[in-house]
């Protein structure tokens, strides 16, 4: 079984969340994804994993660049999921994948429905 998580040590929620499953004797993969961007095709999974309806739902949309590229008004998932791609900070953190299904840690303990 896999797990994975998108942190930024940066974030508190990001680092409670690692701390959970941490302290679940769980050993996750950690993408610290400011260092490792996710690609564009990393990004329409992680949409499907999530099951939301728009990358735009996984933005961080009180980002400065979020506003500093007006991407309020784009139409088009493939313009905003290349947004995020090229600016890693616009996406929300942190998001766990576990075995096909992934949850964003905000709350931390949201994670734990994946277990």
């Amino acid at each position: 079984m896999s797990l994975t998580i998108y942190h930024n040590p940066r974030c508190s929620k990001s680092r409670q969340t690692l701390a959970l499953l941490v302290e679940r004797g769980e050993e996750p993969t950690i993408i610290e994804y400011l260092k490792t961007p996710p690609t564009e095709t990393d990004i329409r999974a992680l949409v499907k994993l999530l099951g939301v309806d728009s990358v735009r739902d996984i933005m961080r949309t009180g980002e400065a660049i979020y506003k500093e590229l007006s991407l309020k008004s784009v139409q088009g998932e493939g313009k905003l999921i290349k947004a995020v791609a090229q600016n890693p900070k616009l996406l929300e953190r942190p998001i766990v994948i576990k075995d096909g299904k992934a949850a964003i840690g905000r709350p931390p303990e949201t994670v734990l429905k994946l277990f």
